[in-house]
């Protein structure tokens, strides 16, 4: 057959990493169960079981080399992976044969191995995360001067600056990452406890001594790289982990499909535009078309999380007594595909936020166009000092906006607010006076020392701490 001739997953061929794409592969995971068997092994052999380190060396010599054949040819026979992939070690480990997954149940090498994968994803996640906002705080830091529209239900409003405006996009993904530092501190191993978590066949094997039973758990932990297995289980660990794990990346999805949103919502205006390659097409028919197809991408991809996030909290909240089987099919596809279009997302925001391109000129005019509108209380607090009345000038500057705004929006033409003003012998102010209050500059509040501060305090720490991991770049595959 070729590769050509059945359904591939779009998340691997079109918007996956390589290196997210071999966590969730099967040689990084049947290397790990060979790792967890070993970790057992050792364990039951330091806690005085008669296992020979003869044994151990053998089953070290072929944790990579899986002998795949043999597994698939066992499974047919006997309808079940574990089993199948223990029968394959053991042919390959004639002298460990005996002693491979002695005293477990098939959730000691599933589970454990679900939570190391889902360990290693987070970390490249979080390095991806990290990468982004630094990013953006590149792009808040380089923007915090620039006034720009701001806007409240898509309706023109008082101004605020392009930078500040990242902020409150870098403010999410921070939000994001609190998330998903606190998920990394509580993932623990399942460990080993047995059929229904009652760790029965330890018990037996060594004997009834419930010291021993202690350590097991503990020490199969630090030999896998953990700091601790949960405290109770029944066969499997609790699936309300599973379901914490896809709310972290439904989080992250939902930052990256708001400023895809947003930026979106600044291309149709023509103030930003994402990146836009040489020999790019932006439309089979239009040739001018400059379609925003990476935000696009990230918004639909972000879409599938946040629904996907949904298939853990429904397996968990179905499973009965101490397991079922009804988690499995469906934890296989919607964790590893939560991960991968995750981890796709994050590389397109790699890619955009790395090449955004501001048009100030533009930006310059929209803003122009309105600011007589939002300037209104500065010049009638000029026309008061120039021997005005208040409350008359308020309703005549509300009569003149009307009229102004009618002249915008029925006729077509430019916002002539300022004239009318001048025009008026109620304010005293000519139209070289009133010119003067249009400095955009005057009308941004705070909104460059917000971006400097925030930036210096909440990123710089967040920054500093991953030093190590900065630097990355995204290339989109298409």
């Amino acid at each position: 057959m070729s590769t050509t001739d059945r359904y591939s997953s779009p998340l691997s061929e079109r918007y996956a990493s390589k290196e997210m794409q071999y966590i969730f592969s099967q040689d990084f995971k049947f290397s790990t169960w060979r790792k967890l068997w070993i970790a057992l092994a050792q364990t039951e052999m330091e806690l005085g079981l008669p296992i020979p380190q003869e044994q151990i060396d053998e089953m070290k010599e072929h944790i990579y080399d899986i002998n795949y054949d043999v597994a698939v040819a066992r499974e047919k026979e006997v309808r079940h992976d574990v089993m199948s992939h223990v029968y394959a070690y053991g042919v390959q480990c004639p002298k460990a044969k005996g002693i491979i997954h002695l005293g477990a149940t098939s959730c000691y090498v599933g589970d454990n191995t679900d939570i190391i994968i889902m360990s290693e994803a987070l970390k490249l996640i979080k390095k991806k995360l990290v990468n982004v906002i630094a990013e953006l705080a590149k792009f808040a830091e380089e923007q915090k001067d620039l006034p720009c529209l701001a806007f409240t239900h898509f309706q023109p409003a008082q101004p605020t600056t392009l930078g500040k405006r990242a902020t409150l996009w870098l403010n999410e993904f921070v939000m994001d990452l609190e998330d998903l530092n606190y998920l990394q501190s509580t993932l623990k191993l399942l460990g080993s406890k047995g059929t229904t978590g009652t760790q029965a066949s330890f018990l037996e094997l060594f004997e009834g001594d419930q010291e021993k039973c202690d350590k097991i758990d503990p020490m199969i932990a630090e030999k896998m790289g953990f700091d601790a297995c949960y405290p109770v289980s029944g066969q499997t660990y609790s699936r309300k982990v599973d379901t914490r794990v896809a709310n972290v990346l439904a989080g992250i999805a939902a930052s990256c499909h708001k400023f895809s949103n947003d930026i979106r919502l600044m291309q149709h205006l023509k103030e930003v535009e994402e990146p836009f390659e040489k020999s790019q097409i932006g439309s089979s028919a239009m040739a001018y078309k400059r379609n925003p197809m990476r935000d696009e991408r990230i918004a639909s991809l972000s879409r599938y999380i946040m629904v996907d996030a949904l298939n853990p909290a429904m397996t968990s909240a179905e499973q009965w007594f101490e397991r079922t089987l009804d988690d499995s099919a469906n934890k296989r596809i919607s964790i590893a595909e939560g991960f991968l279009a995750t981890d796709g997302v994050l590389d397109l925001m790699l890619n955009v936020v790395d090449g955004l391109v501001v048009y100030p000129k533009v930006i310059e005019k929209h803003l122009m166009a309105e600011l007589p509108f939002m300037a209104t209380e500065n010049i009638m607090m000029d026309a008061v000092k120039a021997g005005g009345d208040r409350q008359e000038l308020h309703e005549r500057i509300r009569e003149l906006s009307m009229e102004a705004g009618k002249t915008v929006k029925v006729e077509g033409k430019e916002n002539d607010l300022l004239e009318r003003i001048a025009a008026d012998p109620t304010f005293h102010l000519s139209l070289e006076d009133l010119k003067k209050s249009m400095d955009p500059k005057k009308y941004v509040g705070r909104a460059p020392y917000q971006v400097d501060k925030y930036l210096s305090e909440v990123v710089k720490p967040i920054l500093d701490a991953h030093r190590d991991e900065l630097g990355m770049h995204a290339e989109i595959n298409v």
